[in-house]
């Protein structure tokens, strides 16, 4: 998006600039020499202001699910299999005020509950800041965050 509109103005100003000193000669000289356009730069985006992360998930019982898999937002991309999803779920998550990367705190009370040996680890760059989660389903707590995450991560039940 913001390459096109730089595109855009950096097209005009040439379509304006080729323009003006043909209308000029039509009707006289000007007066004073028409200033140069200055020359656009495109803002440079850093490598760690983008999302590139790094999920691999193991014992969730379904082979597809399972794995290492890359994932890149805007563009979406990677080998992650629903990475437009997974991109929109993140951006969804970076407006709210809770980090769903963040591990459950020590001393948070969570059901005795237990989803599975699913595991995954998640690393890499998100929001400009370097992420290294681990995720399981070993409480009420753990699925719950895993589940926050999904599509990013598999959905096992």
């Amino acid at each position: 998006m913001l390459r096109r509109l730089a595109l855009t103005a950096v097209v005009s100003l040439a379509a304006l600039s080729a323009v003006t000193p043909g209308a000029a000669a039509a009707t006289g000289p000007l007066p004073l020499p028409l200033p140069r356009p200055l020359p656009l730069t495109l803002p440079v985006l850093q490598d760690d202001a983008r999302t590139r992360l790094t999920i691999t998930v193991s014992d969730t019982g379904d082979p597809a699910a399972e794995g290492s898999f890359e994932l890149r937002c805007a563009p979406a991309g990677g080998s992650h299999p629903v990475a437009e999803q997974a991109c929109g779920r993140l951006e969804e998550l970076a407006g709210g005020s809770k980090d769903p990367f963040a591990p459950v705190p020590a001393d948070a009370l969570c059901t005795l509950q237990f989803g599975g040996p699913a595991t995954a680890r998640v690393t890499g760059t998100w929001q400009g800041r370097h992420i290294d989660s681990s995720f399981n389903r070993t409480n009420g707590c753990e699925i719950s965050r895993w589940n926050n995450l999904i599509p990013v991560l598999p959905n096992v039940r």
